[in-house]
């Protein structure tokens, strides 16, 4: 467990994530806000024993994020939050209704005031939550490596998007789903944005090389080992054609690429 600021604390729990753990982030000292409880874990009871959790949220419905908000929140008799609009994938995702819905700029009203933010794109519902002390990102950012974008959940158009949101608001930190906080949020932003970019340029030559398949562009587009994240790669390379295919800059049937 760290403590990343004086009313932000987070706790790393063991999950099924490529990682193997998740943040979960307990916001305010008392009540408190507890954000992305992923699973249970003595650590994690023992950091709550001696708080009033009266809010529990999510930055996003995947199982590593919200494996343990139903537990946590029916323990503590918590108000229930979901992004508005999401109540019925929320419920499939948690096991359990929310209370009450957010949508961009609303308040939670824990740590003298949580807003939320929208920022989609690793997901459609994909959140964070704005504080005193910096932004909990979610699956939105990480201070090492990269993000998975991958179709059909992940929109790329969505996600580039969103971090130029999160690189204008010039947050003074960002507090991740995963590893340690960012110190550097608009410098990560922009190195995030990059790799999106620089992505997005090889499989669009590996296109205009004649790549048509996703295996074949997944072979011109990656110089890397892909041993044990090829289905991944291969999600995150159909993701890119749907963007590029939006954008005019391929055809894209779902099944062959050709230059536009």
């Amino acid at each position: 467990m760290s403590e990343d600021h004086a009313t932000i604390r987070r706790v790393p729990v063991e999950t099924g994530s490529p990682s193997g753990a998740t943040n979960a982030y307990l916001v305010g000292s008392d009540p408190t806000l507890l954000i992305d409880p992923g699973a249970r874990s003595d650590g994690f009871d023992a950091a709550l024993a001696d708080r009033t959790v009266e809010h529990v949220a999510a930055t996003h419905h995947h199982r590593d994020h919200v494996g343990a908000l139903a537990d946590y929140a029916r323990a503590h008799d918590a108000t229930i939050w979901c992004r508005a609009g999401r109540a019925d994938d929320f419920a499939a995702a948690t096991g359990v209704e929310p209370d009450r819905t957010f949508r961009e700029g609303t308040v939670i009203p824990a740590a003298d005031g949580v807003e939320a933010l929208e920022l989609p794109g690793h997901s459609p519902e994909h959140v964070g939550f704005a504080t005193g002390g910096g932004v909990l990102a979610g699956d939105l950012v990480v201070a090492e490596g990269s993000v998975a974008v991958a179709a059909p959940e992940g929109d790329l158009r969505a996600y580039c998007t969103s971090l130029r949101r999160l690189h204008t608001r010039t947050p003074p930190r960002l507090y991740p789903g995963h590893g340690p906080a960012v110190d550097d949020p608009r410098a990560t932003c922009r190195r995030l944005l990059r790799h999106r970019l620089d992505r997005e340029e090889r499989i669009r030559a590996a296109v205009a090389g004649g790549a048509e398949t996703v295996d074949e562009v997944l072979a011109a587009a990656y110089e890397k080992d892909l041993t044990g994240v090829r289905e991944l790669a291969r999600a995150t390379v159909r993701a890119h054609l749907v963007k590029l295919a939006v954008e005019d800059a391929v055809v894209w049937d779902g099944t062959l690429a050709e230059p536009a």
